[in-house]
């Protein structure tokens, strides 16, 4: 259990301790690993910027991932999405309406600062942790097109199911804890509230401006 995204960014600001000095970019995936990274790059020495992929949500149950997208376009159905029988024009339709999410932040955050090269960089990659890993699995996969030195998954928790998936896609896994009795990201917190987007920007704008 860690008492809030702060306390969870503390434990793997420790766990990461080795990359300290060798200049890391730390990418969060927005939103909830926003502050977490801020405080973790920080913490080693590095940059902080974000990755950006959207989950394609469960049809009636938005909560659901049954994949996810990138900037690109490039999509994942994770394996569980066979059991849903989905219609292909739903995928199809909801790819876009993440498309047009991704190119809204991505027009928002470039008003504050372009992307940083990941080019070999040490990446590592953080979330506030992973239910089916679809959106980690989609960063990572986006991420390792752009050559890192070395590309690191860093979460506080997981599912263990998510966590066999994401382990062949990072060169380094950094996991906190991955218990058997996970149900969702929320009951590992004793805090965790929701964060919005004016959050995520005005803290990307602090940082990129620092």
């Amino acid at each position: 259990m860690f008492k809030d995204r702060l306390d969870a960014a503390r434990q793997l600001a420790l766990a990461l301790k080795k990359y300290r000095g060798q200049n890391p970019l730390v990418l969060a995936i927005p939103r909830g690993a926003v502050p977490m990274t801020a405080w973790i790059a920080d913490a080693l020495n590095g940059q902080m910027d974000v990755v950006l992929v959207r989950k394609l949500r469960a049809p009636s149950q938005p909560e659901v991932a049954i994949g996810a997208v990138d900037e690109t376009g490039l999509a994942y159905l994770s394996p569980c999405a066979t059991t849903w029988g989905l219609d292909p024009q739903y995928v199809k339709d909801e790819i876009k309406r993440q498309m047009k999410t991704l190119k809204s932040r991505r027009g928002q955050y470039s008003q504050i600062r372009p992307p940083i090269p990941v080019q070999g960089r040490v990446v590592i990659v953080v979330d506030d942790g992973l239910a089916t890993g679809a959106t980690m699995m989609s960063a990572l996969k986006a991420l390792r097109q752009h050559h890192p030195q070395r590309l690191v998954c860093a979460i506080p928790v997981a599912s263990p199911d998510a966590l066999a998936n994401i382990k062949p896609l990072a060169d380094e896994t950094v996991c906190l804890s991955a218990p058997e009795d996970f149900m969702a990201v929320a009951q590992f917190y004793q805090e965790f509230p929701q964060i919005d987007d004016a959050q995520v920007l005005a803290l990307l704008q602090t940082k990129f401006t620092a």
